[in-house]
């Protein structure tokens, strides 16, 4: 007791005290409310008991620095803080820290308005964006954790501090960045955790320095998302593809870890193999089937039957069903296999020329209609076209709605069969024997003939006379009158009465005159000669393919086209 008699005088000899200044004093009376506390001035100094975190771990004795609030109060006594004492500290602490660019420690008290309260001696405030490189989402996983910061804001009259955690962080990752970039090299594996999922590929977080795994480079299998094999958090081993020292860029691959399915892929898989697969993604132009892991083949749509329409291989195919194929091709380089199911059955086409010989009369369906002929349908999946020059001996069709529509039932004869093509003609003008054959008994030089107008065309018209057989008036041959248009002399569907002046058999030609309707022999003689001095060579007749410049070029199936 005499010792600490001794030592309180000789503090009372040395201190100078004023309020606001921080003293060391000796804890005499431990109350429920307060603590007593002796700095040698002439009077005891009172403490709030809430300013110590645990005031039972008190002991009379115990020494305490604290601050001078007031000299004296209404009662006499000093009034104490062991707070303020340690919050003016901790302020000339952080200043310090803040002026020599240092870190500091600080608590995560609670989550506020914009970011974190964070108690580093005295309540600091860091802001959302500055809590990590990438703003975290939840903030409440934080509360309660201890870190370092960098103070980037100090108000010392507000006694404000913004703190910063990023640019700690990222300090530390450039220094690692650094340190990857000199030791690694393209193929070294490495481990790393995946820290986002786009949908081009995956960054990897290779502790500190980031590396992208894009979609083609994590299976060599089909993906459609990075979601479907990653996710966030997990830890990979992955091969360093291309380093980028400039740009600070990785570029990292996770399929390189395995052995690439495609070696040697033309021994297990060799072309007319039979494979099992499975469907894994049906499009419009055909279906993709896994035959292993890695290993994709492709049936186009045209090789999933001989005979059936398929619009669609979605109308006949599920994903995930089991279906068997055949190897159609394969290309290593592109990485691609062609495959196909009609090639399980025995192509039908093979036995297409015993089933419909040439000349054989068929019946079927009109299925379709083109502007150059007609499908019908001869069986399922089976169709032979009648060109619209097969269609008639004597008139020229431009177009099949002209003598069919769809559902019709037709008879026609099989005039040519293309196996390659998958192709059969029909005519259905062979059914019927050719009229031109005996034309010439038919029609003679001279011959009165009787018709109506079908068809009126700039230079004449087109008459149909017995026999659905067409004769053309031409202009000249109309009238002893010159006629400037043929529509102001005659109208489809009139009918009248010519003379033939010209057959022509091997053409196809029959040429009428309505103004030699009563000539006599000789001057019919005279008009045949002058009609053939008037018709440009060349000039047809009869066929309306000259008569009409626009028609469509004529294509017949089996046949090439013209050029």
């Amino acid at each position: 007791m005499i010792e600490m008699k001794e030592l309180l005088a000789k503090s009372k000899a040395i201190r100078d005290y004023k309020e606001g200044s921080i003293v060391k004093g000796v804890i005499l009376e431990i109350r429920p409310r307060e603590v007593l506390v002796d700095i040698g001035y002439k009077s005891e100094g009172a403490i709030a008991a809430h300013e110590f975190d645990d005031i039972a771990d008190l002991q009379v004795g115990d020494e305490v620095e604290v601050l001078i609030c007031r000299l004296e109060n209404d009662e006499g006594m000093v009034i104490l803080s062991k707070e303020r004492a340690a919050a003016k500290q901790n302020w000339e602490k952080i200043v310090k820290v803040f002026d020599e660019g240092g870190l500091i420690k600080g608590k995560v008290k609670a989550v506020v308005k914009g970011g974190l309260l964070v108690n580093v001696g005295v309540e600091a405030f860091l802001p959302g964006s500055q809590i990590d490189v990438i703003p975290p989402k939840d903030l409440t996983q934080f509360v309660g954790n201890t870190y370092d910061f960098k103070i980037v804001k100090l108000n010392d009259d507000r006694r404000n501090v913004v703190l910063s955690r990023r640019e700690i962080i990222e300090a530390e990752r450039s220094e690692k960045r650094g340190a990857f970039m000199g030791s690694k090299k393209p193929g070294d594996i490495v481990k790393g955790i995946v820290k986002n999922i786009t949908d081009f590929g995956a960054f990897v977080d290779l502790d500190g320095m980031d590396g992208l795994l894009h979609i083609t480079d994590i299976t060599w299998g089909r993906l459609n998302h990075p979601s479907e094999v990653l996710k966030v958090g997990m830890e990979l081993d992955v091969v360093i593809l291309e380093i980028n020292k400039d740009k600070e860029r990785v570029s990292l691959g996770l399929k390189q870890n395995l052995k690439n399915p495609w070696d040697k892929i033309e021994e297990r898989f060799a072309v007319g193999a039979k494979v099992k697969g499975k469907v894994t993604n049906l499009m419009p132009y055909g279906a993709f089937i896994e035959l292993e892991e890695g290993v994709e083949g492709l049936i186009h749509v045209s090789e999933l039957s001989w005979t059936k329409r398929i619009a669609r291989p979605s109308d006949v195919l599920t994903m995930g069903q089991e279906i068997e194929a055949i190897v159609l091709g394969v290309n290593k380089d592109e990485q691609k296999i062609s495959l196909g199911v009609r090639q399980l059955d025995t192509n039908p086409w093979d036995e297409m020329e015993h089933k419909y010989p040439i000349g054989k009369t068929v019946k079927g369906t009109v299925r379709n209609m083109t502007a150059y002929g007609a499908f019908v349908e001869l069986e399922e999946g089976v169709d032979g076209m009648v060109h619209v020059s097969d269609m008639s001996w004597t008139r020229k069709i431009n177009h099949p709605s002209e003598c069919l529509k769809k559902g019709d039932e037709v008879e026609a004869v099989v005039i040519d069969i293309d196996k390659n093509a998958q192709r059969i003609s029909l005519g259905m003008k062979q059914m019927e024997d050719d009229p031109w054959k005996d034309i010439e008994q038919r029609f003679k030089i001279g011959d009165k003939v009787k018709g109506k107008v079908g068809k009126i065309a700039a230079f004449g018209a087109f008459v149909e006379l017995d026999g659905g057989i067409d004769g053309l008036v031409h202009i000249s041959q109309i009238s002893e009158d010159r006629i400037e248009k043929v529509k102001d002399v005659l109208k489809v569907g009139q009918e009248l009465e010519a003379r033939v002046i010209k057959v022509d058999k091997a053409e196809r030609r029959i040429g009428l005159s309505i103004k030699a309707a009563n000539y006599n022999d000789e001057d019919m003689r005279k008009e045949a000669a002058a009609f053939e001095t008037a018709i440009k060579p060349g000039e047809d007749l009869v066929g309306l393919d000259k008569a009409f410049a626009t028609a469509l070029e004529d294509y017949r199936p089996g046949e090439p086209k013209k050029k």
